[in-house]
């Protein structure tokens, strides 16, 4: 078993307090995202994909795929009104992004390409959204989905799948810590 805390000078999350609601909310789910890259760093892509808690089909490359996946659809498609096929899905399978990728390290570096660049696209949609207006004048209901609820649902979903990635993690090589 490798237990793998950081020094604390060394961890990348900014775990300083934030002000407000909007640095708290974006402070979070940027720490949900490095410490999901955290559980799969010094992985080879075999290791990415291997199923390692049976009878479950879930692996790191499925997590990361969707991860991805869902922060596109939440950011792209709901809040921006835009229609764009998710990604990773198809009408037949519709869990793809779980369970769709193989351990081809190509298929890895695209699936880590494509969470940076969702996340990071992201991102400029949290930020470009006037959280003091949000919190003042939220609007109707069914004028609008509110930007905090996507990233309640979005920070939500990273909970849930970082513990997902730390028992594989553990299964793969005994690693726990970040």
């Amino acid at each position: 078993m490798s237990d793998r805390w950081l020094d604390p000078a060394a961890d990348p999350r900014d775990l300083s307090p934030s002000r407000g609601e909007q640095g708290t909310v974006l402070q979070y789910l940027r720490n949900y995202r490095l410490t999901f890259e955290l559980k799969c760093q010094d992985l080879d892509a075999e290791q990415m994909a291997r199923r390692a808690v049976p009878p479950s089909t879930l692996s790191l490359l499925g997590l990361l795929r969707h991860l991805a996946q869902m922060e596109h659809h939440w950011t792209v498609r709901v809040l921006r009104g835009v229609d764009t096929p998710q990604l990773y899905r198809t009408p037949e399978d519709r869990q793809a992004d779980l369970h769709g990728g193989s351990p081809d390290p190509a298929v890895v570096a695209e699936a880590w390409a494509t969470w940076r660049q969702v996340g990071a696209a992201a991102d400029a949609v949290y930020a470009a959204e006037d959280w003091d207006r949000l919190l003042d004048d939220p609007g109707a209901p069914e004028e609008r989905t509110e930007v905090r609820d996507v990233i309640v649902h979005v920070l939500e979903e990273y909970a849930r799948h970082v513990g997902h990635a730390d028992l594989l993690r553990e299964c793969l090589d005994g690693r726990t810590g970040q």
